[in-house]
């Protein structure tokens, strides 16, 4: 795991040069659609169903669509073009650096220091 400025990377798997079944089953994971064709199916009735692989917390096991609106959903997953896909934890809601680094100065006000802290509250009376 590599540490800089706060952030880490996870980059534990490892793959030599001759081991071409792993570099092979990494480059799957990596390049596996967001959606499984062999779970994929068009019912009677022209929706497309999408049973889940693990049932969701009220029950649903299965997903129904219209295929247009199966379609729209499918095209929010592409990402724009020559957009940088990384995102970094100061833009979180819940980030104190969030408002520095934003725009639009949005984001958590950040927690006054302790009495006795590097800056001294003023008084209510104060200037």
């Amino acid at each position: 795991m590599a540490q800089a400025a706060g952030f880490s990377r996870h980059a534990r798997v490892l793959a030599e040069a001759g081991e071409r079944t792993k570099i092979e089953r990494i480059c799957r994971y990596i390049a596996r659609p967001a959606v499984s064709t062999q779970r994929l199916s068009v019912t009677a009735h022209g929706q497309v169903h999408y049973p889940l692989e693990t049932p969701y917390r009220d029950g649903t096991t299965h997903v129904l669509f219209e295929p247009l609106g199966f379609i729209a959903r499918l095209a929010a997953l592409v990402p724009k073009p020559r957009v940088y896909l990384t995102r970094h934890h100061l833009f979180a809601p819940n980030s104190h650096e969030r408002e520095q680094v934003t725009p639009a100065r949005r984001g958590k006000r950040a927690r006054a220091p302790p009495e006795g802290g590097p800056r001294a509250r003023r008084s209510a009376g104060g200037r």
